[in-house]
């Protein structure tokens, strides 16, 4: 399949982050408030360091829940996930969108000379892949 289009083309620029130190409320209510499945963790230089999900979120709350303990006092950096994938504004959907079912992780920041510049997810590949498939055929 040629590739239909760039990451740079489905991509959200400026894409919300929240600090590695953080806490697990505050992202939560992040998440919640933007509609958002996750989100990119940044460290105090703006650099991409981990990725923290809804489910993430959801196994610390209830991991302070069943310790009595607080999610005010439950961190990011604690529950991200640390193993970043990411992508480049360039690279091809069809391989990011390869590579996010072979990890299983459902997005990637866009990282370009060593900066965060956006976040792709696979809504945002899956809406790519579908209108090019809809300008192929209607064509």
């Amino acid at each position: 399949m040629p590739k239909p289009t760039t990451i740079n083309d489905c991509m959200h620029k400026n894409p919300l982050t929240i600090p590695v130190s953080a806490n697990i409320a505050e992202a939560v209510e992040m998440m919640v408030e933007y509609k958002l499945t996750g989100l990119t963790v940044i460290d105090g230089s703006g650099e991409a360091v981990g990725v923290l999900s809804e489910i993430d979120c959801l196994g610390a709350i209830l991991d302070t829940i069943y310790n009595d303990g607080d999610a005010e006092h439950a961190l990011v950096q604690d529950v991200m996930v640390t193993e970043l994938n990411t992508c480049a504004p360039g690279d091809g959907i069809v391989e990011v969108a390869q590579s996010m079912l072979d990890t299983r992780q459902r997005r990637r920041p866009v990282v370009s000379d060593g900066k965060i510049v956006g976040q792709v997810s696979s809504s945002n590949i899956l809406w790519a892949l579908m209108e090019y498939s809809r300008r192929k055929h209607s064509a």
